[in-house]
């Protein structure tokens, strides 16, 4: 009867696996919390684009921000420009997170209302 070779990872090889899937894990739950602050952003942008004078759609701003509850963008750091006759609220903003010692991961935002 003939050996057959066995076949599959070794431990070694499911621990570099397990620790490289818990990295990015780490990672992705850092990640997320910014992409649902941005959404709640472009939530705001969105309704702060009714208003008709620059301090009303910063003041429409800051109220949605008060109930969404984000602190990376104000209604002072708002573009507020007319496209014809709508008002286009724009927003820039960055996030560092923190991965380990001197590395940071730096995400960029930017948008705009529709």
């Amino acid at each position: 009867m003939a050996r057959q070779k066995q076949l599959g990872i070794s431990f070694i090889g499911l621990l570099f696996v397990a620790i490289v899937v818990a990295c990015v894990g780490v990672v992705v739950a850092q990640v997320i919390p910014t992409l649902i602050e941005y959404q709640a952003i472009t939530k705001a942008a969105n309704k702060a684009k009714e208003g008709t004078t620059v301090p009303e759609v910063r003041a429409i701003f800051d109220r949605a921000q008060a109930i969404d509850d984000f602190t990376s963008v104000t209604g002072k750091d708002l573009e507020v420009r007319k496209d014809g006759d709508k008002v286009v609220v724009s927003f820039a903003y960055d996030r560092e997170i923190h991965l380990f010692g001197p590395a940071y991961l730096l995400l960029k935002y930017r948008g705009r209302s529709s």
